[in-house]
């Protein structure tokens, strides 16, 4: 069995939908208003779609009205990696996974307080969990 969290995966096609694959692996990002998690109100974290890795929890999450799930923080400060992406011809910063490389989205500085960041995140990226009784 391969492990998910290894980047060399090479079952990635097999474990993630084509729409995934080309959101995570691929970079790609999903239309917006079109993502299932866009204005999700319940509560939970949110993991990687590729590796399961906690990124964000429902309790970061608000209405940027961007038409993609945002965050004003992941849920620890090692959560997720960022470096400078300057495709498009613009100068953003991607968000991805740091155990798989899975591409999340991009962090922008015009988020709420109290930081001021709003992670703009592709719910193909994603995959819900929600909190509650387990028992």
């Amino acid at each position: 069995m391969t492990d998910s969290r290894d980047p060399r995966n090479t079952d990635w096609r097999q474990q993630l939908t084509p729409a995934q694959y080309r959101v995570a692996r691929e970079g790609g990002t999903e239309p917006p208003f079109s993502g299932e998690y866009n204005n999700l109100k319940a509560d939970g974290v949110f993991r990687c779609v590729c590796c399961g890795r906690p990124l964000f929890d429902s309790q970061q999450k608000f209405d940027s009205g961007t038409g993609w799930p945002s965050f004003w923080a992941p849920t620890r400060d090692d959560a997720v990696a960022t470096e400078a992406d300057s495709s498009l011809g613009m100068r953003r910063t991607e968000v991805h996974c740091p155990d798989c490389q899975g591409h999340l989205g991009h962090v922008f500085p015009d988020g709420p307080k109290p930081t001021g960041l709003r992670y703009c995140i592709n719910s193909l990226s994603l995959q819900f969990e929600p909190r509650g009784d387990s028992g």
